[in-house]
């Protein structure tokens, strides 16, 4: 009987809303995978990010390069004599180097490839 009480017992919980939209951004596929890239690489045009998360469609990539330029955290620079264009990380972008970094401390220690 005790368990029932328990279990019927709801506690009154709610996320913060800024925790919850972080998530969402960075949870939503290949967003954090490209956000590595450019931490790691730089400055990089679509193709060399698209090689590299290249499991992701071209078309998806692009829905996810315009998200993370309207969150602020990648900005799409144009050069006035080509055609050439670059994503870079912003300050905001580049503030998640040590959150990125401790995800790859967490992998490391308790994600198995082979599961």
């Amino acid at each position: 009987m005790a368990k029932e009480s328990q279990m019927s017992t709801t506690i009154d919980f709610h996320l913060c809303p800024k925790f919850e939209q972080t998530f969402q951004m960075l949870g939503k596929k290949w967003n954090g995978l490209i956000i590595e890239t450019l931490l790691v690489n730089g400055p990089q045009r679509f193709k060399c990010i698209a090689n590299v998360v290249s499991k992701c469609s071209d078309r998806v990539l692009v829905e996810r390069l315009k998200e993370l330029e309207e969150d602020g955290i990648i900005t799409r620079k144009t050069f006035c004599d080509s055609s050439l264009i670059q994503y870079e990380l912003t300050e905001k972008g580049e503030a998640l180097g040590p959150i990125m970094e401790q995800i790859h401390d967490w992998s490391d220690q308790w994600c198995d490839i082979n599961d």
